[in-house]
């Protein structure tokens, strides 16, 4: 019997079916398996594999028992279609992807561009190798009418006229501070903010929002710095320059490293949201479909846990237990939480930022 590699050299190819039927067969172990995959019936495979046995003149499978097995034929054949069929595999997906090569600009907020998008960029880079980004820290709505943006992450209410949005993460508000300004200034409670300088990423709404909520509105306050954009306040606290107003997509990587604690277990939702958005005209190039799926996907794929549900359940355990009854329990008397250096913090949602 002259050797398998002389046949296939001496010869024209065997169908492509009868191939199938061979390999998904020997994958799996059986003809009903391999039957139940190609979705056809069992006599269709085994007069396949048939088939094939006779233009090579050779068995490929040993019959008995309940899996087949190879012959050395068959296990000479296997390795040589299973590449072919990836190699075909591959080739069919680079015909039909979609191209991603060129250029694409982005603008996004400030604080999310410094501290979520680009620790993430080498990501989307070995995904994407020939997409060449031009990233601007802006969140000037104004972007989605220039021809010279192609995606827009922005801060707001998403209610932009003549353009495509759609809402990508919600915010939550809390207080956050250097672990070495915390050591030389404690924080025991929510008045002691005024020995702090407090910083703002806006004009003050954020913070009188959370001083609202932990019924302190009215405490005395001490030193403010007012900046244009969260990306700055953060810095500064970073810096040790003061207590800011911080979010999970923006802080958390901060916290979860060490680099800033969350004192208190309070948050409060923002008014706005962040939402990725562009001009119609330009969402269906494929360019900007991988780009906005990667944001998506690289945002579902975070695996911090949510620090309001922890902060929530710590509220309502503090203010359900019996030996509280009595005493002040309002939020001007919460105690700070602490962050321990090696465990990721409970995420919140996000928060109002401004260009």
């Amino acid at each position: 019997m002259p050797p398998l590699r002389s046949l296939f050299l001496s010869s024209r190819l065997p169908p492509l079916n009868p191939l199938r039927a061979f390999e998904a067969t020997a994958r799996r172990g059986s003809v009903s398996a391999a039957a139940r995959e190609l979705n056809v019936t069992h006599g269709a495979v085994s007069h396949q594999i048939r088939a094939l046995e006779l233009s090579f003149n050779a068995p490929l499978f040993e019959r008995g028992g309940k899996r087949l097995r190879l012959t050395p034929q068959g296990a000479l054949l296997l390795p040589a279609v299973t590449h072919a069929f990836a190699e075909i595999a591959a080739a069919t997906a680079a015909m039909t992807r979609p191209a991603t090569s060129g250029e694409l600009t982005v603008t996004c907020v400030p604080a999310l561009l410094s501290f979520w998008m680009i620790p993430r960029l080498h990501l989307f880079t070995e995904q994407f190798p020939d997409v060449q980004l031009r990233l601007i820290a802006s969140n000037d709505e104004a972007n989605l009418d220039s021809p010279d943006v192609d995606v827009c992450l922005l801060y707001g209410d998403g209610n932009w006229q003549d353009c495509w949005s759609r809402l990508w993460s919600r915010l939550e508000l809390f207080p956050v501070v250097s672990p070495t300004l915390l050591n030389m200034r404690p924080l025991r409670s929510i008045r002691d903010i005024r020995d702090h300088m407090m910083l703002h990423g806006d004009d003050g709404r954020e913070w009188n929002t959370w001083l609202a909520a932990a019924d302190a509105i009215d405490f005395q306050r001490g030193r403010q710095h007012f900046m244009s954009d969260a990306r700055l306040s953060t810095e500064a606290a970073l810096h040790n320059q003061g207590v800011a107003l911080g979010d999970t997509i923006t802080a958390g990587s901060l916290i979860a490293r060490g680099e800033l604690i969350a004192p208190f277990d309070l948050t409060v939702p923002a008014n706005d949201a962040f939402f990725v958005a562009c001009r119609n005209e330009v969402r269906a190039a494929p360019i900007v479909r991988v780009f906005i799926d990667w944001l998506f996907a690289a945002l579902e794929s975070d695996p911090m846990p949510e620090l309001q549900m922890s902060a929530r359940t710590i509220i309502r355990s503090r203010m359900s237990k019996p030996e509280d009854a009595g005493r002040n329990t309002t939020p001007k008397s919460l105690q700070p939480r602490s962050a321990p250096r090696n465990r990721r913090p409970e995420r919140p949602q996000k928060r109002k930022i401004k260009s």
